[in-house]
């Protein structure tokens, strides 16, 4: 079955294009196909670390975004990921209930899963509360818990019930640990994938240090235990 991998959040700085990265790796990693879209006009990550993987989308075109449905269609082995930018949510949706993209994904044979990104505030527990209330069951959800953006998570876990009514729809979570910052700043930095940013031994490329890169190899690992954990 063909997938469609919406990474969003809504909310600015809570590590989306992060997340769409490490998919982007893990599919690599494990030989799997797979097509990116982003929709980051300025700062597109897809586009800057995996351009031979990925195009640009636009979330306010209706034909820019038919697309992406179009490419999962024409290819059911290759899962999609369409990096979210912050503040496209309401277009995505207009243009989901206006098409009946959701009904046709499901005659079609197409899954839909939200990956909803969050750091450890209010913001990010109220969006998911309208997410879930928007759509309930009629999309597949995957609540990521960003350390990198705060580890201290109660408000999520007392959430009035928001984290219960999730899990009741299915839905998948996972936690992403911290990375030491001046690691994460140095990938960043030298544009360097995370393949390279654990493999490579060439500090010219990655500007890591041997002990640098054996913990990027560390949380990469973890990282990738948790994305096992969905049946990606």
């Amino acid at each position: 079955m063909a997938t469609i991998h919406f990474i969003g959040g809504e909310k600015g700085g809570v590590g989306k294009s992060l997340v769409a990265r490490l998919l982007a790796q893990y599919l690599i990693d494990h030989q799997l196909p797979f097509l990116g879209f982003d929709s980051d006009r300025s700062h597109g990550t897809l586009m800057r670390f995996y351009a031979g993987f990925a195009s640009p989308v636009a979330i306010d075109r209706y034909e820019s975004l038919d697309a992406v449905v179009e490419a999962a269609v024409h290819d059911p082995e290759r899962r999609i990921v369409v990096d979210l930018a912050a503040q496209t949510h309401q277009p995505l949706v207009r243009w989901m209930e206006e098409s009946g993209m959701l009904e046709l994904a499901g005659e079609l044979g197409v899954s839909v899963r939200y990956w909803h990104v969050m750091d450890s505030g209010k913001d990010s527990v109220e969006l998911l509360g309208k997410l879930l209330g928007q759509f309930g069951e009629r999309l597949s959800y995957v609540l990521v818990l960003n350390q990198l953006r705060g580890d201290d998570f109660q408000l999520f876990e007392k959430s009035a019930g928001i984290k219960e009514r999730a899990l009741a729809l299915g839905a998948g979570m996972v936690t992403l640990g911290r990375l030491h910052e001046p690691a994460m700043n140095k990938i960043d930095a030298h544009n360097t994938s995370f393949w390279a940013a654990a493999h490579s031994g060439d500090k010219e490329l990655t500007g890591l240090g041997l002990l640098e890169r054996q913990r990027v190899k560390i949380w990469l690992k973890k990282v990738y235990d948790e994305f096992d954990k969905l049946g990606i």
